[in-house]
């Protein structure tokens, strides 16, 4: 079955969990960009618990603006906190220095536009999961989708209220199993087997 999502930024582990469960991916280009989603945040477990990572845009008086145009804030040095952000976060975990290497140019490279950088980022997840995605883009906005899976609102963030199996995370002795991160998590804490754990947890929606 096709599963039909949103570019995010490192998606949540509910996001990749419908990438990797599914025949076919479409993602959908035609949206409106919506405040306060994944589209440009993401959620790492820091050593204080629960910390939100956020990309700063360029806001158009235009509320109608597509996701596809957003240029994103080139005044703020967002990439170099991010990545300080994640060595605070995952420096210790089993696999942070395996994977560094392969995400780091993200923090780097300079975009313009968010959409470029989701997409780079997709891609960069997918090599490190080892994972070959078959994927399309929308070329309109469709509000039911009869075909697909619609996952879209896995995009809303802390809306998103799947459960998921605990592993493994290094600061859980402070503050316990906290559920759905950003795929990172799972990624720099149980490596080849994140993989496994995607196609593995129960989606509901």
């Amino acid at each position: 079955m096709d599963s039909l999502l949103l570019p995010t930024y490192f998606p949540s582990i509910s996001h990749f969990a419908a990438i990797a469960q599914a025949d076919t991916v479409t993602f959908e280009i035609e949206d409106n960009f919506q405040k306060q989603s994944n589209r440009n945040r993401t959620y790492i477990y820091s050593p204080n618990g629960i910390q939100l990572l956020n990309i700063p845009v360029k806001h158009s008086k235009d509320s109608r603006q597509k996701s596809k145009d957003i240029v994103i804030e080139p005044d703020f040095d967002w990439q170099k906190q991010h990545f300080k952000s994640l060595e605070t976060a995952y420096r210790s975990s089993p696999f942070f220095e395996f994977f560094e290497d392969d995400i780091y140019p993200i923090f780097e490279r300079k975009y313009t536009f968010l959409m470029d950088l989701n997409w780079e980022v997709f891609e960069i997840m997918c090599k490190c999961l080892r994972m070959k995605i078959n994927y399309s883009t929308t070329s309109e906005y469709l509000k039911e989708v009869p075909d697909s899976i619609d996952y879209r609102a896995l995009a809303n963030g802390k809306k998103d209220e799947h459960k998921f199996e605990s592993y493994t995370q290094v600061f859980a002795d402070k503050h316990g199993f906290i559920n759905n991160l950003s795929v990172l998590d799972l990624l720099f804490n149980e490596g080849k087997f994140a993989a496994d754990y995607l196609r593995t947890q129960q989606l509901s929606f």
